[in-house]
């Protein structure tokens, strides 16, 4: 059997692990990890080996809602029991806890620590499945698995930074389990995975995967009648808790058991090409958007509509919208789920064939010569302009031809005009296309479009709630609700005010709320650390035209809270109504400007400037004069 390398521990070492309640052990022996607090710190830097982390984020593991002034030196205290725990110095005689701008960092090696132990079989299995030696991917794939002995830190969990830590490696060790358990359904030894799938199932019923495989490990094990009550429960859940159907490839294997006698198992195929998937990581403060995340899921679950538009202001979460949808969409789309952003970093536009480039790379699908070496990893540029500015014929034909034959789910993020996704979109076959974008591409047809507005004030409460603690909320409401309605309830803006306010921690809510009130102020205070509001809304400022800036510019100096009528555009661009419309309706065309979300005449109609984009507008009118 191929076993991935490791380091064995010296003897003396300590043995930490995670994958269950925290524990450590010296040559076999348990060992003391003092008080709760102490326990939380050590949780907290061991699910993050060798990287730095914050004393921000330490603290609100420890103190989620009100930290002792005497916080900073409690934690260094906690730490330096750590280091007494860890013996010191590591095997190369280094210091394992050591201090720096970017906090504390641990450092331990994989024979010490079971998470980076199980990590290192899951990607040897998962190499070895890739190969086609399933026998060695089952093996390495259930050493990984006997390693997890339990929920996750399953002691600590009442501290809300510990239980994010714990989420994330229960949702690693879920996949790994998906992975092996398909693995053996594959290699006929379906029987082995029946028990624990159903219990897992228990504990997440929601997570597709995991029934799939449940279903099919029945199926193979000659029990079909369970297996088509795992479906038909899966359906009643589904339709009583989200008011969806199963996705089209769970409809399909149910179809399959139906119609045959014998196990549905997975093909090679499918089980290679599901590995392609390249998402980044599920916003964690994703909060709000239930209307919208309930149409975008059942939209991309049907088979009515190819492409899919999300469109709103810059900062309105249209690509936490996306990526959330795409996450939690898992085997609806078995060939992959890939994200693309549409510009490079500066805020330029990548070319279609800088963009076909990355999506070929990410999905396996054939790229003509040419085309292939237009991107980089992740889709980012490798030089300046690198890649022919429109996609060759035989380019779009081989990416159409690939698109009409699988089923992959496709995110195009922030897309700055129709010219650059057209080709890449699919005129036929299974595959879902989302593009997020700030303007609503009005000449793509046909699409569904999903317009993003302004969080409701509960849901921006409840966000900011989450960055700066509920207890800390629940000091001042009034002020809070000042606060995230100074931000235009943009959960960019109340992101990065709450990141603010959780480094600024004897800033009173009040004060901050007064400081956000000022217009002439507010985008200064709406920065933490490298995020800034300004300049997102400066990008957005620079997709406009020209004239559109000119008259974004007029109409946020003259209008009131950012709200006005026709009658007012009239007024403060100087001119006459057919003009004005003209004007009005390619700024809402660009994303600029908000319209009502009815059917209302044009001189009854409220427009809106967001709060926001409507100081920076102000901002470049006042400079410009």
């Amino acid at each position: 059997m191929i076993r991935p390398p490791v380091r064995p521990a010296p003897t003396g070492a300590v043995y930490f692990s995670l994958l269950g309640p925290l524990t450590a052990r010296r040559d076999g022996h348990p060992l003391p990890l003092g008080p709760r607090k102490q326990r939380l710190v050590l949780a907290t830097l061991l699910a993050r080996p060798n990287t730095p982390v914050p004393v921000d984020v330490l603290t609100d593991a420890v103190w989620p809602e009100d930290p002792p002034r005497t916080a900073r030196k409690n934690l260094q205290v906690y730490v330096s029991a750590a280091r007494t725990l860890l013996g010191g110095a590591g095997s190369d005689g280094r210091d394992r806890v050591v201090h720096g701008c970017g906090g504390y960092r641990l450092r331990i090696d994989e024979g010490e620590l079971d998470t980076l132990r199980f990590r290192s079989l899951a990607r040897a299995g998962r190499a070895a499945g890739e190969r086609g030696d399933l026998r060695t991917a089952a093996r390495l794939l259930r050493e990984a698995l006997d390693l997890w002995e339990g929920p996750p830190l399953n002691d600590l969990r009442d501290s809300t930074g510990v239980a994010e830590e714990a989420e994330r490696l229960e949702a690693r060790c879920l996949t790994v389990y998906e992975d092996w358990a398909e693995t053996e359904i594959e290699l006929g030894r379906a029987a082995v995975a029946v028990d624990g799938l159903r219990d897992l199932v228990e504990r997440h019923p929601l997570r597709e995967r995991l029934r799939a495989a449940w279903m099919n490990s029945l199926h193979q094990s000659g029990r079909q009648a369970e297996a088509l009550a795992v479906y038909d429960d899966y359906r009643q859940l589904l339709a009583r808790e989200l008011g969806l159907e199963p996705s089209p490839a769970m409809a399909a294997l149910y179809g399959a058991m139906l119609g045959r006698g014998r196990a549905a198992r997975p093909s090679a195929n499918t089980r290679s090409t599901s590995r392609r998937t390249a998402l980044p990581a599920a916003p964690r403060d994703f909060t709000g958007r239930r209307e919208e995340l309930r149409d975008l899921l059942a939209v991309l679950g049907s088979a009515d509509e190819r492409v899919v538009i999300v469109s709103g202001p810059a900062g309105s979460g249209k690509s936490a919208l996306a990526l959330r949808a795409a996450h939690l969409l898992g085997d609806g789309f078995p060939d992959g789920r890939f994200h693309v952003r549409v510009r490079r970093e500066d805020g330029t536009t990548r070319t279609p064939a800088e963009v076909l480039g990355a999506l070929g790379r990410l999905s396996g699908a054939p790229v003509p010569a040419g085309q292939e070496g237009a991107a980089g990893p992740e889709g980012a540029p490798e030089g300046a302009g690198g890649g022919a500015a429109a996609v060759s014929q035989d380019a779009e034909d081989a990416w159409q031809e690939w698109l009409s034959q699988h089923r992959a789910l496709i995110v195009l993020d922030d897309v700055p005009d129709e010219a650059s996704v057209r080709g890449l979109l699919p005129r036929s076959g299974p595959s879902s296309v989302v593009l997020t974008a700030r303007g609503q591409l009005a000449g793509l047809a046909p699409v569904h479009r999903i317009a993003l507005a302004s969080l409701a004030d509960g849901e921006a409460l409840e966000l900011l709630g989450k960055l700066i603690g509920a207890g800390r909320l629940r000091t001042d409401p009034g002020s809070a609700l000042r606060i995230v309605r100074a931000c235009g309830a943009l959960p960019l803006a109340v992101g990065v005010g709450g990141m603010r306010l959780s480094v600024l921690r004897h800033l009173p809510l009040a004060e901050y709320a007064d400081r956000l009130g000022d217009m002439s102020a507010a985008l200064d205070e709406l920065v933490a650390g490298d995020v800034s509001v300004r300049l997102r809304m400066a990008s957005g400022w620079q997709d406009l035209t020209a004239d559109d800036r000119r008259a974004l510019g007029r109409l946020a100096g003259a209008v009131q809270d950012g709200g006005f009528t026709l009658d007012g555009a009239m007024e403060a661009l100087g001119c006459g109504e057919r003009a004005a419309i003209r004007t009005v309706e390619s700024l809402i065309d660009a994303g600029a400007v908000t319209s009502p979300t009815g059917e209302v005449t044009a001189h009854a109609a409220l427009y809106e400037v967001p709060r926001l984009l409507c100081l920076y507008a102000r901002e470049r009118e006042e400079s410009r004069t």
